[in-house]
Formats: structure tokens, sequence, C-alpha cells
């Protein structure tokens, strides 16, 4: 049995950590031996994890046979192979790094391959789409899903749903940007149209609770949400600078594991 390592910057509720917490499920559902390490503690009650402190001060491939890091960069190349998993643009710009350590640069989608324009050898997968169903409440509420700051635009996305006739938004995401927050929505919880949720895991939960769900993110490279949304059948409003194409997702489990199989 094969072992894989997730390591990452990151597993706090976000795109990427969703990505990572299904990545690993699927994989030991794959009968890989895939644990994911993290600095924070959402993750560790959804997969197999830990806490990245347990890695420091160690060979940081612990024997495996495939480490994929994410947000980071490791103090040594492991002795495996060694797969950049990358969510991100200008947070983690490639064309700043030394590549060296990577063997394989893996992309969630070609918009974000094309961005960084770096000449590594690449893959592009998809990540695993949350399944759930939903019924259209029918209540002229809209979600606005994600994290709270000024990349998200939050208040665009609260401006352009009540543009549109909604009668309430609801802010699924944690504040990720306090003076943000402050100077931008907090003003607004007081008219009771715009109420603060924060983060629900229970997809069937959130989404069941909203008519439509509208982002207005600077730039998303594959965003989950709209995934979630697409798979669904919930109404999704995004805009140019973050919308995906719908052929750039892939709803079939057997085949993302079968290319991520092929990386390794």
């Amino acid at each position: 049995m094969k072992k894989v390592n997730i390591i990452s910057g990151w597993s706090n509720p976000g795109g990427s950590t969703i990505h990572h917490i299904n990545l690993t499920n699927m994989l030991n559902e794959g009968k890989y031996d895939c644990t994911f390490y993290g600095p924070h503690e959402w993750h560790l009650s959804q997969c197999k994890s830990d806490n990245i402190n347990e890695l420091l001060g160690q060979d940081p491939a612990l024997a495996a046979d495939v480490t994929i890091s994410h947000f980071c960069q490791l103090r040594d190349k492991p002795k495996g192979k060694h797969i950049l998993s990358i969510h991100e643009t200008n947070l983690f710009p490639l064309k700043q790094l030394d590549l060296s350590q990577w063997d394989l640069i893996h992309y969630v989608s070609n918009k974000q391959r094309a961005w960084h324009n770096v000449n590594h050898p690449y893959v592009v997968i998809p990540g695993r789409t949350n399944k759930f169903k939903w019924e259209d409440p029918q209540n002229k509420v809209a979600g606005v899903v994600g994290s709270i700051d000024s990349h998200k635009q939050t208040h665009t996305s609260i401006k352009r749903a009540f543009d549109a006739g909604y009668k309430k938004v609801k802010l699924f995401g944690e504040i990720t940007e306090l003076e943000y927050f402050n100077r931008e929505i907090q003003g607004q919880l007081h008219t009771g149209k715009v109420e603060m949720m924060n983060h629900i895991d229970d997809r069937e939960l959130m989404y069941g609770q909203v008519s439509a769900v509208f982002s207005s993110s600077k730039r998303e490279c594959l965003p989950t949400i709209q995934g979630e949304c697409l798979y669904a059948g919930i109404p999704f409003f995004g805009l140019e600078s973050n919308l995906a194409k719908e052929s750039d997702y892939e709803f079939d489990d057997s085949v993302i594991l079968k290319k991520w199989e092929s990386c390794f």
C-alpha cells in the first residue's frame, strides 16, 4: 500500500482545505494510506489527519511514497515523489519560487495554470465535489459563502443580491479581515436584512436556507462553491473574474482518482 502525505500551510475552512480533506478520504477509500497534516484544527475530525507540528524536526517525507505539499515550502526535498498542489494565484506566485524541489505541479484549472505560466511538469485535476440534495425554499433569501474579507468582496455580493430582488442575505463564513468587516459589513447587520451565519459544515443545512448564491471574489482558480451549486442545481451568480467553465469540473470521483493515480 502506497503511503501519501498531504502537508498544507492552511487547514482552516476554505476551498483548498475542503479539497485536501476530500482527496485524503478519496485516496484512503482507494486503498492508499493517506494523512493530511495542517496547522489548524478544523480538518482534524474530517479525515485521517494530524497537526503539522508532528512533522517539525522530522524527515518531511516520513517514509512516504508521495508527498503532496500546499501553501508551504518544505525544508528538504522529500525522498519520494513531491507534488505541489496549488490552489492560489497571487498568494503563491510560482515565478518567484525555486520549483526544483517539486517533481510535478498540480493545478485545479487551466485558467489557473495559464495565470502562473511557468515551465514545469504539471497536471490539471479538479477537486472532488461535495454531493448533497437541495430544494429551493423559495424564500427570496440569497447566500454568500466563504471568508469575509476584501478579496472575496462580500459587500459587493450583498449589493448584487439586493439589486437582483432578494429580500435578505445570509453570510456563511468566518471573518478573516476584521478592518474590512467593520468598514463594509457590520453596519448592515443592524438592518435585519443581512445575517451572520458563521461557517456551517453541513451542506444541505446551509444551502437549504437560500434560493441562490452570489460570489464577487476578485479572483478564483476553481470555485468550490460554484461546483457545489452546479451539482445541486442552485442558482449561482458570480463575476467574470471568478467564474469557471462547467467543463472544468468533474463530478465522477473515479475519474479524479485515476488522474491522481497517474501522478503517483
